[in-house]
């Protein structure tokens, strides 16, 4: 690779080492929700950033408040109501992007203003269409106005990577000399790799003046597969904020994994010695189940540190490694991550003492009220299935939407099909208002079929967009998810619910959306904004 080029040096990395404690920035619900498939409605995302909480993140990005008023309302909410983490929220470097982030984490205990800029030529050329001296001062700008609401401002170079390393470190300067205390790396499109990245991280802490004043940060996209340890090597150079999310979600191909960053630190601390994170890594496994739930989208079993298969082993070789030794095939314990060992197994004759430990283990710390509509909806489903599974108990623990409960229920439903001909459903649904409405249809099968008459029923046009299934747990009486994203009106709504009835499940998750949009009724539309990666 081509050597940096030849700045004076302001300050010597050297002179100041960076402190040893990582800052986990986690950006699940920027952005990562901006990824197609993983929106969020409000009342999801204050559920999640309190798990968030929870598992100990410094600083959480809340959203892009600008973007759209819901946009605004979430980041809001989880200001007044989320308390631990700094809430962030990003903002271009404009007035009212800027403005929207103050007046949405003005509740919060300690707020961030995170602004941003891009900085590359391909950016300046074609995006910006702004010289070199225009985006420095638009950066200084930024991050000024933004000191005006808040003392903790972030400055991000979008496309840093492919930024010359010269003007890199001088709008880093720049922006340092404002006032920032932050200025974050970020490989926006995924490209660089390992030993570039430490270099350019080496490179800039000697480079850029007043460097020993600020926390450099990396924020990489995995568009090569790197996007972990691209920012493993970051912190090897002197990085000490990380951006991240759970799972790896994010734009495009996503973000590098908060928990495969987490446990690398850990496990290999012969590596980074005396590195560590303020994560509580045994939430790490029910956090991410949390997401999964949430958003309707599976973990792959493949997937390092919280997939199914992460712990598990079949090859009667590693089997038998295993009995003699656990660490011959694993180089963590499962109970690090919160997948535990034992199996509490749980059924019909089980009480509330038992649920309420196993939804602890889980992740899940009920309150008296949450635990019983859990248990009432537990012992229902026990009466049906020989054995309730850990994927069962999430489903009722993560329970609906909120937002999406009423004011239709369905009180009746009837489904067939037939080898050879089209398959038949008939509904009814009561309306809160008193309302009862009954219809029927005929589909290519039995869920097409039970979509097309609640459709009818509740009379809102969807336009069916993704409609995916899959088992929570194991057996032939295992529940299974309905997951329906749908096109309505311009704007993209998702439902989900679970039973052991595949087919009641898809009309629940249909009639969660409908539901929805009877209370997006009510809201003003939102604005849209465009939303850099």
């Amino acid at each position: 690779m081509t050597s940096e080029p030849a700045v004076e040096s302001a300050t010597s990395s050297e002179k100041f080492p960076p402190p040893p404690r990582v800052l986990i920035f986690d950006t699940t619900l920027r952005d990562g929700e901006q990824a197609p498939g993983f929106s969020m409605s409000r009342a999801q995302k204050l559920r999640m950033a309190q798990a968030l909480a929870d598992l100990g993140v410094d600083i959480l990005e809340a959203g892009f408040p600008h973007a759209s008023d819901d946009d605004f309302a979430s980041v809001k909410a989880i200001a007044a109501g989320v308390h631990g983490p700094r809430i962030c929220g990003l903002a271009r470097c404009q007035k009212g992007d800027i403005e929207s982030v103050a007046r949405a984490i003005e509740p919060a205990a300690r707020g961030r203003i995170h602004v941003f800029l891009a900085t590359s030529p391909l950016h300046r050329e074609f995006k910006l269409q702004m010289s070199r001296q225009q985006v420095v001062d638009t950066a200084v700008a930024g991050v000024e106005r933004a000191l005006t609401y808040c003392d903790d401002v972030e400055f991000s170079a979008e496309d840093a990577i492919r930024t010359e390393p010269e003007f890199l470190a001088e709008v880093f300067s720049a922006v340092i000399e404002a006032g920032a205390n932050t200025v974050n790396v970020p490989d926006t499109v995924g490209y660089t790799t390992p030993t570039e990245i430490a270099e350019r991280f080496a490179w800039l802490r000697a480079n850029v003046r007043g460097a020993n004043k600020v926390v450099f940060s990396a924020h990489c996209h995995d568009d090569l597969g790197m996007a972990v340890a691209n920012s493993l090597a970051a912190i090897s150079a002197g990085a000490r904020q990380v951006e991240c999310t759970i799972n790896g979600i994010g734009e495009r191909a996503g973000n590098a994994a908060l928990e495969e960053l987490v446990m690398a630190l850990r496990v290999r601390s012969d590596r980074f010695p005396g590195l560590h994170t303020g994560i509580r890594s045994e939430r790490l496994h029910a956090t991410a189940r949390l997401l999964s739930q949430t958003t309707g989208q599976p973990i792959a079993r493949n997937k390092a540190i919280i997939g199914a298969n992460a712990f598990a082993h079949e090859s009667g070789i590693h089997q038998h490694g295993m009995l003699k030794h656990r660490g011959t095939y694993e180089i963590m314990r499962a109970e690090d991550v919160g997948v535990s060992r034992t199996e509490l197994v749980l059924g019909k004759h089980s009480g509330r003492h038992a649920l309420r430990e196993r939804l602890s283990i889980l992740g899940h710390d009920l309150d008296d009220g949450a635990l019983d509509e859990v248990f009432v909806r537990f012992k229902a489903l026990a009466d049906k299935k020989r054995e309730v599974f850990d994927g069962d108990l999430e489903a009722m623990a993560v329970g609906r939407d909120p937002d999406a409960a009423g004011p239709w229920h369905l009180s009746h439903l009837h489904a067939t099909s037939h080898i050879g001909s089209s398959a038949s459903a008939s509904v009814r649904l009561t309306h809160e208002d008193g309302r009862v409405v009954s219809e029927a249809a005929i589909g290519d099968g039995p869920v097409d079929a039970v979509l097309r008459a609640v459709s009818r029923a509740v009379g809102h046009d969807f336009s069916i967009n993704e409609f995916q299934i899959r088992a929570l747990s194991e057996g032939g009486d295992a529940q299974g998810q309905a997951a329906i994203s749908v096109i309505h009106e311009g704007r993209e709504l998702r439902g989900q619910s679970v039973s052991t009835d595949i087919v009641e499940a898809a009309a629940q998750a249909i009639l969660e959306i409908a539901n929805r949009i009877e209370h997006l009724k009510t809201d003003a539309p939102p604005s849209t904004t465009a939303i850099a990666g």
